[in-house]
């Protein structure tokens, strides 16, 4: 793949900038910072505009707080005005970013996800017997700026565009030298680019899916799959370094494996036991706010359907319904009965009742023949 070139004329181009003051507001519009930001919109463009031509625009302002889902993780939040930044220089190098990679990387690209990942990785586990699951130890923490440097000066020709991308990469270290900030847009692009040589590596032997530092490799030949794990640790090391957490392992695709939040079998998808640990917490909490009138009805409904969205891929149906039961009661609900157990009542109604309507329901109204209805017409 040839080197990418004259990419910074357009990151300046004000259409571009307006574009990443738009996609940098998405489910920020509630923000004082955002709506400062819109009252004078094309100052502030006019001004990022100059200071990403001179070099001057401040960036490496951020709000650091700590999530403990899926593990413990320091996030840190950029300012608004640093965030439309990262979108310009995204939207620009994005497309390029999509042409270097392999198709089997799965994060932070359009039509692909954490769903379509794990859709794949089934597909992997109904063809072989073997898989091997592995993991890079502190990942976004252990990314060295160097390697991110040479591997950027690889691919993009484009001087000012590098020392951007850098720039924005040396606010941010865990030690001399290392370190992404998560929760940057660029964090999440340059960290996905960086594993590309490792997507190269050993994938075109064995089936492979990637998920950021996620990645897992299926084959019939299981000491192939022990030679390419011993590869794949020194190859980090030697040539990225990084290094394999201490649990990369090799099992039966038909034993299952804990991916991405399901349990991939080669029968299907299960929704794996900390997920469902961390469903029912959010559920919980879900459940206290409403209760203490935090949430409204609507709100607390669109939480509730945007958590449990995440299991219907699996085969889930049975527990989110005694699930839900619970959950209706916790909040002072009883459950409806299901249409299918309504229907099921159906032949029990007493005589003289229609099968259509049910014995407690206001009598349905008669349709009126076609040919009267002509005549009332006229």
């Amino acid at each position: 793949m040839k080197r990418a070139g004259n990419l910074f004329d357009s990151v300046l181009d004000m259409e571009n900038l307006r574009l990443a003051f738009w996609k940098a507001s998405r489910g920020k519009r509630a923000r004082e910072d955002q709506r400062a930001y819109a009252a004078d919109l094309d100052a502030e463009l006019e001004r990022l505009r100059r200071g990403l031509a001179d070099g001057t625009y401040p960036v490496g302002v951020y709000r650091r707080f700590t999530v403990y889902e899926p593990k413990e993780r320091v996030v840190c939040a950029a300012a608004f005005r640093e965030r439309v930044l990262h979108h310009a220089l995204m939207n620009v190098l994005e497309p390029w970013i999509e042409k270097w990679l392999v198709f089997d990387t799965y994060a932070c690209r359009k039509g692909k996800g954490q769903l379509a990942a794990v859709e794949r990785a089934l597909g992997f586990a109904r063809k072989c017997r073997y898989f091997l699951k592995c993991d890079v130890r502190k990942f976004f923490d252990s990314v060295p700026h160097a390697g991110i440097e040479s591997m950027l000066r690889r691919k993009v020709k484009d001087e000012m565009m590098v020392w951007w991308l850098m720039r924005i990469v040396g606010t941010y270290a865990t030690e001399p030298g290392r370190g992404l900030p998560i929760g940057n847009l660029t964090s999440q692009h340059l960290a996905n680019l960086y594993l590309d040589g490792l997507d190269r590596f050993a994938a075109p032997h064995v089936g492979y899916v990637r998920y950021m530092d996620d990645f897992v490799y299926w084959s019939d030949d299981k000491p192939g799959l022990c030679h390419v794990r011993d590869a794949v640790g020194d190859y980090l090391v030697d040539e990225l370094g990084l290094c394999l957490k201490d649990s990369p392992y090799i099992n039966r695709t038909a034993h299952g494996m804990d991916f991405l939040g399901f349990r991939v079998r080669p029968d299907g998808l299960r929704a794996a036991r900390e997920g469902l640990k961390r469903y029912r917490r959010k559920m919980r909490m879900c459940g206290m706010l409403f209760r203490e009138g935090a949430l409204s009805e609507s709100a607390y409904q669109d939480r509730i359907t945007a958590l449990t969205a995440s299991l219907l891929l699996a085969r889930t149906h049975g527990w989110r319904c005694a699930h839900f039961r619970d959950l209706a009661r916790s909040v002072g609900c009883e459950p409806r009965e299901t249409g299918r157990e309504l229907e099921q009542r159906g032949g029990q109604l007493p005589a003289g009742v229609s099968q259509q309507q049910h014995a407690d329901e206001p009598q349905q109204q008669q349709r009126l023949p076609r040919p009267l209805l002509r005549s009332v017409a006229i």
